[in-house]
């Protein structure tokens, strides 16, 4: 009986292997038109369930120089905390992001000054970065990981000017990704994003020779929340925020580099 990972290199040898992406006829601005063809090989509907793709295998398709776990905004936000609802003042949840974003984010003098909280004031597990903001992992808490705010770690020169004196004392909690647990059924955790993701059969990835041509499929094993912890807990997967005004998609992209993603490379089909 055929298995279901031969199913897949069956449909890549059959729909994928040596041809060039044509995306002509989809949004050239579109980021993701590349992984939406190679869906469309696969006979995989795009849609934003948290599903594995196919056969209980993750598609994850390389496009840049980072590849997506997943989109995956956090539960808790400050700037939705009643609190802070003094500081945060607006009953519209996106004019009260935007104000999130004017404390603890930058302007892009490119874009007309539009606020993101992206790039440079992005949370890393590192370390503080130059506005104070630093990414964590909480044990004591179900292995949440937490966006942290330390105004004593903040080197901007106008901090005094930009944030409330409420968040000048102490470390706060920009933001936070239930971990293993959910207190709201309605809202799922990490844990449940990543293993419906990529604890079934694993994932795989197809690879482009030097023309662009797909030339080989390559399979991962599947990964618990605990693999998943151990890579962000090393920085090797990331948060990579894209949160700016104008829009009100979070964009709260979590990713690793390529090269991350091929170290957990199983075995290879061409």
């Amino acid at each position: 009986m055929e298995t279901s990972k031969q199913k897949i290199i069956d449909i890549f040898r059959h729909n994928v292997k040596g041809k060039i992406p044509n995306v002509s006829g989809k949004d050239i601005g579109h980021d993701g038109k590349f992984g939406h063809w190679l869906e469309e090989q696969f006979g995989i509907h795009h849609n934003a369930d948290n599903d594995a793709d196919l056969f209980g295998y993750e598609l994850k398709n390389e496009t840049s120089s980072k590849t997506s776990f997943g989109d995956w905004s956090a539960n808790e936000y400050v700037f939705n905390d009643a609190r802070f609802r003094h500081i945060f003042c607006s009953n519209n949840a996106i004019d009260r992001r935007d104000q999130f974003m004017r404390i603890f984010g930058h302007p892009n003098p490119q874009k007309q000054g539009r606020y993101s909280w992206s790039g440079k004031p992005c949370p890393k597990i590192t370390g503080f970065n130059e506005y104070g903001e630093v990414l964590r992992i909480d044990e004591s808490q179900n292995n949440d990981i937490v966006a942290i705010y330390d105004f004593a770690q903040d080197r901007r020169t106008n901090k005094f000017d930009i944030v409330p004196p409420e968040f000048q004392q102490g470390q706060i909690v920009l933001a936070r990704w239930y971990g293993e647990h959910s207190p709201n059924p309605k809202a799922k955790c990490l844990k449940d994003k990543v293993e419906d993701k990529f604890n079934q059969q694993g994932w795989f990835t197809c690879k482009t020779d030097g023309y662009g041509r797909y030339n080989e499929i390559c399979f991962g094993a599947p990964m618990n929340y605990s693999g998943f912890l151990s890579l962000v807990r090393t920085g090797e997967a990331f948060f990579d925020s894209g949160m700016h005004e104008g829009n009100d998609r979070p964009y709260s992209q979590w990713r690793m580099n390529n090269s991350g993603w091929d170290r957990l490379i199983t075995d290879r089909y061409s």
